[in-house]
Formats: C-alpha cells, structure tokens, sequence
C-alpha cells in the first residue's frame, strides 16, 4: 500500500532526476577596442563589476555647496525613489518565482448535514478536519528557469538604480556649473553695463561739447541697453537652473536659494585626468552591469518557454479525519487519508508553444543586441569626453590669449577716442570684441566642467585609485 513516506521518496527521486531544459547562459561576446583612441595605455576589454560602493566622485571638485547638494539626492529625489520601488518589486517577483519549486499546503474544516443514502431520508451530520498538499516537480526546470530570469532581473533593476543615481547626481553637478557660470555671466555684464554707462555720459559730455555728433550718443545708448538685455538674460537662464536643481534634490523651487557666487566658476577645481585611466572603473557602469543581466535574464527566459513541451506531473495528498460528532473526531477508525498523481501532455495547441520560443529566442537577441550597443556607446562616450577635455584645453588657453589682447585694444582705442583720434565706433568695436571674448571664455570653462562631470559618469563615478581600492561592499548591502 502506498504511504505518505513513499510519495516523499518518489518526489526526492524526481528532484534529484529532474533538468533544466534550454541554454546555459554565456556572456554574448563584446568587439571592444584594446585601448581608447584619446588615451591608449593601460585599458582592456570591460566586464561589468557594478556591485561596489561607489566614491563621492563629485568631491573631486572641492566645492562644499556641491557636495551638500548631490548629498541630498539620494535621500528625495522621485525618480530615484521610483527606481527603488522597481528594484523592491524585481526582488518581490524573485520570492514569488521561488515559491514554484515548494508544496503548496492547506489546511481546512467543515461540517455539512444532509439526507442519509439508501432513501431513509435520515438526516446526518459530517464533520471534516484535513490538510492538504499539492506539488508539481520541477522536472524540467520551468520554475528554476524562472528564477534565474528573476535573479538576473533583480541585478539589472539594481543596476537601474545605480545609474539612475549616477545620473541625477551627474545632473545636479552640471546644472551647478551651469548655474556659477550664469554668475559669473551676471558678474561680467554688470561690469559691462557700469562701463557702458560711464562711456554714455562721457560721449554725451563731448557731444555737449560739440566734440562728437548725436549718432556717438544713441550708439552709446544702443550699447548699454544691448548688455541690460543681455544681463536680463542670464538672470532667466540662472532661475530656471535654480528651479531643476530643487526638484532634483525632491524640494519645490521655492525651498531652495543659492547665493550667487561669480567668482566660482574660473576658481573651481578641474579634475586632472591621469595619463592611464583605470580600466576598472569602466567596468563598473551600472548601465552596462543592467544590459548584461537583462541577456541572461531573457536567456533563461528561453528553458522557461521549451519547458511547455515536456508533460507536466502533479502529486497531491490528503490527511484528516471524519465523524458524525465532533467529539470523537480525532481517532483512528475515523482518519481518512488520499495520495494521487497526474501526468498531462498537450497533444497539439495550434503552434503556441513553438511560437513562445520563438518569441523568448528574439527577445533573447534582442537583449544581446542591447547590451552590445550599450557597450559601444559607452566606449563612445569615454572617447568623446576625453577628446572634448583635449581640445577644450587649448582652445581655452587661446581664448585667455585673445580676452588679454581684447583688453589692451580696448584701452589703446579708449584713450584714442579721448585725445580725438578715433570715432566713438571704434570704441564700441573694442568693448564688444573684449565682452565677446570674455563670454567665450566662461562658456569654454562651463564646457569643461560638463565634460569633465560627463567624463567621470561614463567610467562609472570615478577614477580615484585610493576610492577604488576602498569599494568592496555590494551595493545592495549599502
């Protein structure tokens, strides 16, 4: 007679016999370059190592109100907070799918009344306490297929919430530059404007004169309000940075004020960019860590698919006891007790399982796919960033060159037009070449400062060798 221990023997058999249909996960292979163009020493093909804490790497600007700013993001921003709910639930998925491989027991008591058999028309009471157990073996690794895709899919959401920080950290730091740029914009348009003002009323005194003629005063005038308008300007651009660093830090705009200050943005530190970069930290980019997960996701998505063609087998048992009362319910003469098993196939549903095969297989190269272009465009980026750093270099010394010349034309031409030399519109010619070139200066600096905040999110949040070697906790873990 089959027994309850005899069932959990024949299911250990078939756990211990069962497989897992479909591929094994490898990782798609990656062209990766040996070395970048810009700097062509010390890299390697990346591997994405994301599971490391990451290094304030925004410090590395040395700006305490930065550092409090970026500070803040973790703990308000709602885009994070979203990114976190994804990866809650991704971990939430994970548990359910687990939950496939187990029995599932319940537990029940009744009591019914109703007519006796043979026609009597007796009534008779029936009371009922059981437990119940139904499983279906893993046999061909639907259920571990499962949850290997949802494991796989956890790391990626995690990895989504990494770069989702990495991002709004990178964006606060460039929309600060942006903002002490707008300062120092503001800065030097009030110059402008004081000195404007000071060339109108000395070019209304000459035409007072009878020095120069009523064309030098409106030129002087078209001057000045040029460069209001100008500052008008900036004082819009400034706001509205303002505005999307509050929301980034998950506080309205009007919760938050930073003092202007001009002289930031030439004084603040440009990280040096080390002649090799480690090749380590481009293998932490959390953007890539997710593609390469969401492969071996969809991977195992494909064992999960082929397991529809094999049967399927279900075991369930019961046992409990019956009595007409409820006082003697627990004895033996009235334990009952049932062991079943089924098996099914489907003979023929249409294609269907083929064409979920199918589709896993294509969603399966289409993650490869993915992951690839991710690779690629972050190769991209790295080179992109570090060519932009070169070339901005040189073009910023030349613009230094060319603000320094602009201002010595400027005074050389002033004190022409004052011993009478020269018309008024060389003057303006000389004040709008040196505020041009001195714009140009402040927008090559801001170019910078991005460039270099861009660089440091393509590798990943830094390049620091001390910080690396301190990143060892998960980031889970954090």
């Amino acid at each position: 007679m089959i027994n309850i221990r005899s069932l959990l023997a024949f299911a250990c058999m078939l756990g211990l016999a069962a497989c897992a249909v479909g591929p094994d996960y490898k990782r798609p292979s990656v062209d990766a370059p040996a070395a970048f163009k810009e700097a062509p020493e010390g890299w390697k093909p990346a591997e994405p190592q994301d599971a490391r804490v990451r290094t304030n790497w925004w410090e590395v600007f040395a700006d305490n109100e930065l550092n409090a700013l970026v500070d803040r993001v973790a703990g308000a921003n709602q885009t994070l907070r979203v990114a976190l709910a994804n990866y809650n639930r991704a971990q939430a998925l994970e548990r359910q799918a687990r939950a496939g491989l187990f029995p599932t027991v319940s537990a029940g008591v009744s009591t019914t009344r109703g007519s006796s058999s043979l026609g009597t028309g007796q009534a008779v009471t029936s009371n009922q306490a059981s437990v119940s157990a139904a499983w279906e073996p893993d046999l061909w690794g639907e259920v571990r297929r499962s949850v290997e895709s949802q494991d796989a899919t956890v790391a990626a959401t995690r990895a989504d919430l990494e770069s989702t920080k990495l991002s709004l950290q990178a964006q606060v730091v460039q929309n600060y530059f942006q903002l002490r740029v707008a300062d120092s914009q503001r800065a030097l348009l009030n110059e402008a404007v004081d000195a404007y003002t000071r060339s109108l009323e000395l070019t209304r005194n000459r035409y007072t004169q009878g020095v120069v003629t009523r064309a030098d005063v409106v030129q002087a005038q078209a001057q000045l309000a040029a460069a209001q308008a100008q500052y008008t300007d900036v004082d819009i651009a400034r706001a509205l940075l303002e505005h999307a660093i509050a929301t980034l830090v998950g506080v309205a705009p009007t919760a938050l004020t930073i003092t202007p200050r001009p002289e930031l943005a030439q004084a603040m530190t440009l990280p040096v960019v080390p002649g090799v970069l480690p090749s380590e930290l481009l293998e932490r980019r959390p953007d890539i860590a997710g593609a390469e997960r969401r492969v071996a996701s969809a991977n195992a998505q494909i064992g999960v698919a082929k397991a529809a063609w094999f049967p399927v087998l279900d075991l369930s048992g019961t046992l409990g006891y019956r009595s007409t009362r409820w006082a003697d319910l627990i004895s033996a003469p009235n334990r009952l007790w049932s062991l079943g098993a089924s098996l099914a196939e489907t003979i023929f549903d249409g294609g269907a399982r083929s064409a979920s095969v199918d589709a896993a297989v294509a969603s399966y190269d289409a993650s490869v796919a993915a992951y690839r272009q991710t690779v690629l465009s972050a190769f991209q980026e790295v080179e992109d960033n570090l060519a932009t750093l070169r070339v901005l270099a040189d073009e910023a010394n030349y613009q230094r060159e060319a603000v320094r010349a602009a201002r010595e034309s400027l005074d050389l031409t002033t004190n022409q037009y004052k011993a009478g030399t020269v018309s008024y519109l060389n003057v303006i010619t000389a004040q709008t070449t040196l505020l041009g070139n001195q714009q140009n200066e402040l927008n090559l600096r801001s170019r910078q400062l991005v460039a270099s905040t861009v660089l440091i999110r393509a590798l990943g949040g830094g390049w620091q060798a001390d910080s690396t070697a301190q990143a060892g906790a998960a980031i889970a873990g954090r």
